[in-house]
């Protein structure tokens, strides 16, 4: 459902699940930088929420080519904090893209 959201509408930023249930964040990740890719479009900020905290997890998420990683339990500033620095980034990728 996530990569078919992301080809019907435009997203500032992903929060995404590590486990889902028919498919991962890891490979629904993958499957949306190939699109985003083959497209020319900016990527959107995708970033892992995952209950699994080791820096193996995190080194597998950035590797899908997520761009950070946030473990479960998180609080309200974790989230604030993500949102200040990804939200400006994904503004600045989309307007370089229009300007190609």
């Amino acid at each position: 459902e996530a990569i078919e959201a992301v080809g019907k509408a435009t997203y500032d930023m992903i929060f995404m699940d590590y486990h889902m249930p028919e498919v991962d964040g890891l490979t629904a990740t993958r499957e949306i930088r190939a699109r985003e890719a083959l497209l020319g479009k900016a990527q959107i900020p995708i970033i892992a929420v995952t209950a699994n905290a080791f820096p193996e997890d995190q080194a597998r998420c950035m590797a899908a080519g997520m761009n950070d990683y946030l473990s479960k339990p998180f609080f309200e500033a974790q989230i604030a904090g993500m949102l200040q620095k990804w939200l400006p980034r994904a503004r600045d990728r989309r307007e370089a893209t229009r300007a190609v």
